[in-house]
């Protein structure tokens, strides 16, 4: 198994032990490069906090593309930030996005930093220091789209094996937020209009990869999972 592969699965089943999902979409995804199958998208749905949980890989060797996704969404009205991992590896060059994407104004809610992710700013700034990850390209309209405490890095194989902590540690404090809840409620309104945007082609450059990929009708399928319930 890949790294990448490896710490995606590891995330993926913490959060399925955790809390109470059922499979509900399971298919592969092709590719006119290919004769064999490329990837495989699987979505999971809740009746709790955490209502939505899509999981995307993408495995094409003759391209060194190995990336795999995991995006949990919780319910349109909660406080609870969606978490999201990506493991990628392309060739011998790897890289990881981890974060949890708030639901509110955060530069009008003092309390909503402290409790959600002040926690985190300790363990932040120690990976940003960690010796073989650089910071990757992207643009501020990206950023403004994340958290401040986003880490989103290029990594050599040493760097990106030694990351599971920093993985660990967000996972298991969203997990308690989940379970606990947040001094603040979402909207569905806002989270809509945030998910158009996250997942938008003229803001992310990845979906044109994607549909050079799978083609325009199952790149279109896919980002659709992630902007909807």
């Amino acid at each position: 198994m890949s790294l990448p592969a490896e710490l995606s699965g590891i995330t993926l089943l913490k959060i399925l032990d955790r809390f109470p999902l059922e499979i509900a979409d399971d298919r592969e995804l092709t590719s006119p490069m290919s004769p064999a199958p490329v990837g495989r998208i699987r979505i999971w749905r809740g009746t709790g906090t955490v209502v939505k949980l899509v999981n995307v890989s993408l495995v094409v060797p003759p391209i060194g593309l190995d990336s795999h996704m995991i995006f949990a969404f919780t319910d349109p009205s909660s406080g609870v930030p969606h978490f999201t991992l990506d493991s990628v590896a392309n060739g011998e060059n790897y890289a990881f996005h981890l974060d949890l994407i708030p639901r509110i104004d955060l530069a009008t809610s003092l309390g909503y930093l402290d409790q959600v992710y002040e926690p985190l700013t300790a363990l932040y700034q120690e990976v940003r220091g960690r010796e073989g990850l650089t910071p990757a390209h992207l643009s501020p309209r990206q950023y403004a789209l994340m958290s401040p405490w986003m880490q989103v890095f290029r990594a050599t194989a040493e760097a990106f094996t030694g990351i599971g902590d920093a993985v660990d540690t967000y996972f298991t404090h969203w997990a308690g937020l989940v379970e606990t809840g947040v001094k603040a409620d979402g909207t569905a309104e806002r989270d809509a209009a945030h998910r158009a945007l996250l997942f938008s082609p003229e803001i992310d450059p990845v979906w044109q990869q994607t549909v050079r990929l799978l083609g325009e009708e199952q790149s279109e399928s896919v980002r659709n999972e992630l902007v909807r319930n």
